[in-house]
């Protein structure tokens, strides 16, 4: 591919990462409404998800300092939404786990948003959908290997 090419489907991934990211996060957040930001949804479906963790896995999923992930797990806290257990065996190890009222309110969202993305998912054949999931979760894969890269050249 010519210099020229490249750059541009690089402005053409810039741009399109930039607007399908802002719009699709603004359509989630209608779909969640005033109760949580996108950040404490996400962080109560990897819960979920997990049944129970602690926020150092929070911090290394989401790729941010345990700082960032101890104000949302407060708030979330504060809310009702979440619960914290001490380890019996180590007091300094913290689970999380969502509390009735954090599975009812994750899953009234949930359901909002799968109605929300299967009206446009379904706009698309299954081939292509299955052939973009795969493309995005390549995507996904390159993106962790290269960050170890730039992050040690940068220290």
């Amino acid at each position: 591919m010519s210099d020229t090419v490249i750059q541009e489907l690089i402005d053409r991934y810039i741009e399109l990462s930039f607007s399908v990211h802002r719009r699709g996060e603004a359509l989630v957040k209608c779909q969640i409404g005033s109760d949580l930001t996108n950040d404490q949804h996400y962080t109560l479906r990897y819960i979920s998800k997990a049944g129970s963790c602690t926020s150092t896995e929070l911090a290394e999923e989401f790729d941010v300092q345990k700082s960032a992930i101890t104000a949302i797990i407060n708030r979330l806290w504060e809310k009702g939404l979440i619960k914290r257990t001490r380890d019996e065996n180590d007091r300094r190890v913290v689970y999380l786990t969502l509390t009735d009222k954090g599975n009812e309110l994750f899953y009234q969202a949930e359901e909002r948003i799968y109605r929300l993305v299967e009206t446009f998912i379904t706009k698309f054949d299954q081939s292509e959908i299955k052939q973009f999931i795969e493309t995005y979760e390549k995507l996904n894969q390159v993106l962790k290997e290269s960050k170890e890269l730039w992050w040690g050249n940068r220290a």
